[in-house]
């Protein structure tokens, strides 16, 4: 997941480098989500694991 979140925001750079805005901004927001996502997954996984013990 964190591959994809790197994808995304090379994407963004490299379209903000050539003037590309709107492609930039919907890389970056995308980026965001999957991130936001992730963290929600880890917490859920350490609490999970915390509780198994």
């Amino acid at each position: 997941m964190l591959r994809w979140i790197i994808i995304f925001l090379i994407i963004a750079l490299v379209a903000a480098v050539f003037g590309f805005g709107g492609i930039a901004e919907g890389a970056t927001d995308i980026a965001q989500i999957i991130f936001y996502i992730f963290i929600v997954l880890l917490v859920l996984s350490l609490l999970s694991r915390l509780f198994r013990r």
